[in-house]
């Protein structure tokens, strides 16, 4: 995820704070400066961070904090405060027009990910506002473009209007907006073209696509590996069409993550979404608060919980968790739910939403492979329908079965029965509301340090009282 130095420069910073039974003026000074170097370091833009280190240290410097109870913690929230300040405030949700449809223009440079954010954003309002989207193809210029639009268009079964390339793009447009009108179309996305870099040419025919269609969204789509020059780009185009909103893409490669903490300061303009993965559903509403709390390494317990929500079958999630309670939960039970984490993304970004694991040394260097996930399905797979059910019967000889069955070598097979059986009594342990076995899990320390274990020690009493309510239940049933 991008970030990641970011934070870890921040939590180092905190931590000193933190390891001070009192901050004088000279600790708060030392922190201030690791911050800025940080933030510098980030790729943030220069301004941004002279503002952005004043206001915390003004702040910081009254003597209620300094003098108060716990200051350092008074001074993270301070941080966490004036990022979220920085970056918005709150998740702003998309323009809607008063009829159908909503014209949302996607504007920005080649190579952003423009096309692939446009079937992302369409694939959004199809799952969760039951929306029937439209694509218009205005990129008339670049090579195979209407082609690339069609094949994303065909993925997310979203209808594509087009007219080759020899028309002029406002043509095309006035057109398709003919069809979505006589079609009902809720939302036209309009997929303009890009350049390498802004010109005149290129803003012009932007201007009188926006004066033809007067557009409830204009869109830029902003790629933040590029750093200080994301924030050039989105000023740029900002100057020329008056955008609406940003869409930051690839925020979950090797970025660091300065574009995210400047756009909305130098324009002024939200950034709505954030793209992080390749899979067509991988774009997120962007929320100001929860990206401070992970560049803090704080985690971000509600977009997990969303994601979980999204991906897991409730009904299915009782029965699993009854299932491990009982200690019957087997290897069918294990695909399943195989299948319903690998839904949510990449394992290694979801472990780092957690409080205190974004840079957890045991996380470090971790690299989840998808095709670790194949063998183990593969392995899994190899058993006889008995074998799935009952876990207990895997002896030597069906061990090397298995190993043939699914063309890995035995020592994988073995490495991923224990790991299964260990999951099985470690996940017992804790929805009986015993968390020794998490605690196992990270060597004996929970994540996050004091705040994880107390986060841990409230979902354990919350299991407790579940298990409590369920008794009282079954008793009353029995009476009956």
């Amino acid at each position: 995820m991008a970030f990641e130095g970011l934070t870890e420069r921040l939590q180092k910073a905190m931590e000193k704070l933190r390891r001070k039974p009192k901050v004088t003026e000279a600790d708060l000074r030392e922190t201030m400066r690791e911050i800025r170097l940080a933030l510098l370091e980030a790729d943030v833009n220069f301004t941004v961070v002279k503002d952005f280190v004043k206001t915390v240290r003004e702040k910081a410097a009254g003597a209620e904090v300094l003098k108060g109870l716990n200051p350092a913690q008074q001074i993270v929230k301070i941080v966490n405060d004036e990022l979220t300040k920085l970056m918005g405030e709150e998740a702003v949700p998309l323009n809607k027009a008063a009829h159908i449809p909503t014209v949302i223009m996607m504007v920005g440079l080649q190579g952003a990910g423009k096309t692939t954010t446009a079937g992302k954003l369409a694939l959004r309002l199809k799952n969760e506002d039951h929306a029937r989207p439209m694509f218009i193809a205005a990129d008339v210029y670049r090579p195979a473009a209407i082609t690339q639009l069609q094949q994303v268009a065909d993925q997310i079964d979203v209808p594509v209007f087009e007219k080759g390339t020899d028309v002029d793009p406002v043509e095309i447009v006035r057109e398709g907006m003919e069809v979505a009108k006589q079609n009902h179309n809720d939302y036209v996305i309009i997929d303009t073209a890009g350049r390498l870099q802004i010109d005149e040419q290129l803003m012009d025919e932007l201007a009188n696509i926006k004066e033809l269609v007067n557009p409830d969204e204009i869109l830029l789509v902003i790629d933040s590996m590029t750093g200080q020059n994301a924030v050039n780009t989105a000023q740029g185009f900002d100057d020329k069409l008056d955008i609406t909103g940003v869409i930051l893409t690839k925020l979950d490669g090797d970025t660091r993550g300065g574009a995210a903490m400047s756009i909305r300061a130098v324009t002024g303009k939200p950034i709505k979404f954030a793209g992080e993965g390749e899979k067509m559903a991988d774009l997120d509403v962007f929320h100001p608060d929860r990206m401070a709390s992970r560049i803090l390494g704080m985690g971000d317990m509600m977009t997990l919980i969303e994601k979980a929500q999204k991906n897991f079958d409730e009904e299915q999630a009782q029965e699993t968790m009854d299932k491990m309670r009982e200690n019957t939960f087997d290897y069918n039970d294990f695909l399943a739910q195989m299948d319903q984490v690998t839904k949510m993304g990449p394992l290694e970004n979801i472990l780092k939403m957690m409080p205190g694991m974004a840079n957890n040394p045991a996380l470090k260097n971790i690299n989840i492979d998808p095709k670790q996930f194949a063998h183990i399905k593969a392995i899994v797979l190899s058993m006889t329908p008995e074998e799935r059910e009952n876990p207990d019967l895997m002896n030597p000889s069906r061990r090397r079965r298995l190993a043939a069955g699914a063309g890995r070598p035995i020592v994988e097979v073995n490495r991923m029965i224990k790991q299964f059986n260990q999951m099985r009594k470690m996940m017992k342990q804790v929805t009986n509301g015993n968390m020794s076995g998490m605690q196992n899990l990270f060597g004996g320390q929970m994540p996050g340090g004091k705040m994880g274990q107390m986060a841990m020690n409230r979902m354990a009493r919350k299991m407790k009282k579940d298990k409590a309510k369920r008794i009282k239940k079954l008793r009353k049933m029995r009476k009956k």
